[in-house]
This record gives structure tokens, C-alpha cells and sequence, in this order.
């Protein structure tokens, strides 16, 4: 089926309308009667490609001819004050993008990252210790979803936690999509001031961590200290803030499939914990604003043609959803192989810290719902406040007890 742009194309659904809050909104149900490609209307009027099968999104974030570079005409960008390259590599191609990235991908390889289990395994051990010794309810994100990957992170990369408060308020603002861009560019330059002093710290006095060792690279030459500092920004906000609220929303889906949850607290099987992390990963969607690209070249795909500058939209949680790769996609079923989700992306821009993000998960998921088996809602969830205005899906308040 062709389609065609007119006054009839749809807005992109901006927020999430589904009855059901791990599902996506019905309004992107509704584009796939279109076919596996669709066109929708921006704030901005621009009419880019929407992308609803989990086929499609594949062959298009591998393909040479479409670019994540944000500064291209064309680009879907998010809201006003989103443009620009100041996120990093992630915003940018190669070969550019795999310069940048060669320069910390060794940080996060399957075998290193593993080798900090033990690591995790304690920090989570001691804050569900602080959980149980603590009053009740809690704020579950507060108390312990939050903490988890900002301590992580900062250890790894040699970033003092007790400025988790400055990092995590600011990352906040320039993931929001209702902050301004005044608002958005003060964040962003308050992180990369703060980033800057620790490379400048880094670089006279360095450390076993992983800025010290990015930092060094300034003077050989390979990189900039401002490149270094842009690295820590986005390192800083993606290593804490999707985790985070995986480990919220997670448990949030759990508490509501009491029968997923019992299968999971009583196994101690790893391939069963590591198993469900892929279930929770492919049936939820943290990254809210979909994966977007611009084409460099026509393409032929799907019975369509993307032309040279056109935007393309390619949402996880409709290509997680896609019937002909997960039979009955809307349940949640900690025993499926979900291993083909595209909840990290796909392609030379794949999520970089995908190991580390399911080791956390893992290690969480495994140990939190077994050591506070009675851990329960302590509020309605129709009075559990959803990011509904941020890039990142989640919830702000989680409030539990056992």
C-alpha cells in the first residue's frame, strides 16, 4: 500500500495513551494498517517514515545509507533545542562515530563487564540491606533503583557519587522533552563544566578508572578534552538513567504478573533470571521517543521508496511487539526467548553499554524480588506518577512495601 502525505498523515503520538501502562499507545498500533511503513506529522510539520515492524526497523538501523548524524537536513529531531552533536558519538556516523567509540568500547566488552558481578552483587546486596533496615513504604526509585546504576557508573568511571544528586537533577532536564531549550542547554552545560574539571583532574592526576584512561588519550592526541568531557556526559547520563528505570519499571510490571514474578523469585537458575532480563527488556520500552535516522540515499524497502532526506522513526516497543517474531507479543513471559529484541538498537550504533545494563538488571532482578519475597505495591497504581514527558519511560515514584 502506498501512502501518501497529506493532511490526513497522523501526528506522532508524543505521549503514551495505552490502557495499559507497559503497552504501546494505540494511536502506533493503528499506523501499522498501514503496512510496515507509514508517514507521520512532527511539531515541526516535517513528515518523516514510520517504521512498524520489527523486519523493517532491523534492515533500516543496518543499512549504509541511513545516518543517526543529528545535524543532517532531514533528521526527525525530537523537540525544538534537540539538534546539534553534543551527545557524543551516538549522534554521529562513521567514520567519525567508530573513532569515538573505539575509545571506550574496551570498557564494556561481554568478559570485562563480567568481571565486575562481585562488584554489583555487593552494592545491591548492601542497599536492599539499607531497604529492609529502613522505614516502610519507600520509594523504591529513590531508595534503591536509582542508587544501583549511579554507583555503578560512577565507579566506573571514577566520578564521585556524592554528586550523584547535581548529575542525576540535570540529566533529568536534558532528557526532558517539555524543558525548554533554554533549559535543556543550561543542563547540558552545567554536566559538561562538571565533566571538564574531572578530565582536568583526570589527566594530572590519573586513576584505575575508565575517564582517567580515556583522558590520557589528550595527550597523545587522539582525542580532544572536549571530546573527553562530551564522553562523560553521555556515559554519565545513559549509565544511570535507563537502568534505572528498567529496575523500576520492571518491578512495577512483575508486581502486576504475580504469576511472572513467583517464576522468577523462586528459580535460581541464571539462564532463567538472564531470560527474563530479555523479556523485561523486549516487553517494556525505557527509550520513549523511538530510534531516528535520516536517509542518505534512496531505499527501496517494504514496497516503498525513503527518498535522500527524509526522516525515518523506527519505536522499540512496536517493533518489540511484532506478532510474526513474538507469538501473543502483549504478554509478559519470563520463560520466552526474547533474545531478538531490539530494545538496544541494531546496527554499528547498537546501545555500547548493552552488557553492563543487563549484568545490573540481572543481578538485580535476581536478588531483590528473592530476598523481600513479600515486596508489594504500597499505592494504587492509577496514583503512580509515569514519565510521560521524557525521552526516558519510566516512573518518578515507586512506592513499596513488604
Amino acid at each position: 500500500m502506498k501512502v501518501t502525505v497529506d493532511e490526513a498523515v497522523p501526528e506522532f503520538p508524543g505521549v503514551r495513551a495505552a490502557a495499559c501502562p507497559f503497552d504501546p499507545p494505540p494511536e502506533l498500533r493503528e499506523l501499522r494498517r498501514h503496512g510496515p511503513l507509514a508517514k507521520v506529522r512532527l511539531w515541526d510539520g516535517s513528515t518523516p517514515w514510520f517504521v512498524t515492524t520489527h523486519a523493517e526497523q532491523k534492515a533500516l538501523l543496518g543499512h549504509p545509507q541511513v545516518s543517526a548524524d543529528v545535524t543532517r537536513p532531514g533528521y526527525p529531531i525530537h523537540t525544538a533545542g534537540t539538534g546539534g552533536g553534543s551527545l557524543s558519538f551516538i549522534l554521529m556516523d562513521d567514520p567519525e562515530h567508530a573513532r569515538l567509540r573505539r575509545m571506550v568500547q574496551g570498557a564494556f566488552t561481554v568478559r570485562r563487564v563480567e568481571g565486575m558481578r562481585p562488584a554489583v552483587r555487593r552494592i545491591v546486596d548492601r542497599l536492599i540491606d539499607e531497604l529492609l533496615a529502613g522505614p516502610k513504604p519507600v520509594d523504591l526509585v529513590e531508595a534503591f533503583a536509582l542508587p544501583v546504576p549511579s554507583l555503578v557508573i560512577c565507579e566506573l568511571l571514577g566520578v564521585p557519587y556524592a554528586d550523584h544528586g547535581f548529575f542525576q537533577d540535570n540529566s533529568k532536564t536534558v532528557i526532558k522533552r517539555s524543558a525548554t531549550p533554554e533549559e535543556r542547554a543550561v543542563a547540558f552545560g552545567s554536566l559538561f563544566e562538571y565533566l571538564d574539571g574531572l578530565v582536568g583532574k583526570k589527566i594530572e592526576q590519573p586513576a584505575d578508572d575508565l575517564l582517567s584512561k580515556v583522558a590520557a588519550r589528550v595527550g597523545s592526541g587522539e582525542l580532544t578534552r572536549q571530546e573527553v568531557a562530551q564522553m562523560g556526559v553521555l556515559l554519565l547520563i545513559a549509565g544511570h538513567e535507563t537502568t534505572a528505570n528498567m529496575i523500576a519499571l520492571g518491578t512495577l510490571a512483575l508486581l502486576r504478573h504475580p504469576g511472572q514474578l513467583a517464576v522468577l523469585r523462586e528459580s535460581e537458575d541464571p539462564k532463567l533470571v538472564a531470560g527474563a532480563v530479555e523479556e523485561l527488556l523486549r516487553y517494556l520500552n525505557i527509550t520513549h521517543s523511538g530510534r531516528r535516522r535520516v536517509a542518505t540515499a534512496d531505499i527501496e524497502i517494504a514496497g516503498q521508496v525513503i527518498r535522500a532526506g527524509e526522516g525515518i522513526i523506527m519505536p522499540n516497543d512496536i517493533g518489540n511487539r511484532d506478532p510474526e517474531v513474538f507469538p501473543d507479543p502483549d504478554e509478559l513471559d519470563v520463560s520466552r526467548d526474547a533474545r531478538r529484541h531490539v530494545a538496544f538498537g541494531f546496527g554499528v550504533h547498537q546501545c555500547l553499554g548493552q552488557p553492563l545494563a543487563r549484568l545490573e538488571l540481572q543481578v538485580v532482578y535476581g536478588t531483590l524480588y528473592r530476598r523481600v519475597p513479600t515486596l508489594a505495591l504500597a499505592a494504587p497504581i492509577e496514583e503512580i506518577p509515569f514519565k510521560h514527558d521524557g525521552q526516558v519511560y519510566g516512573v518518578y515514584e515507586l512506592p513499596v512495601t513488604w
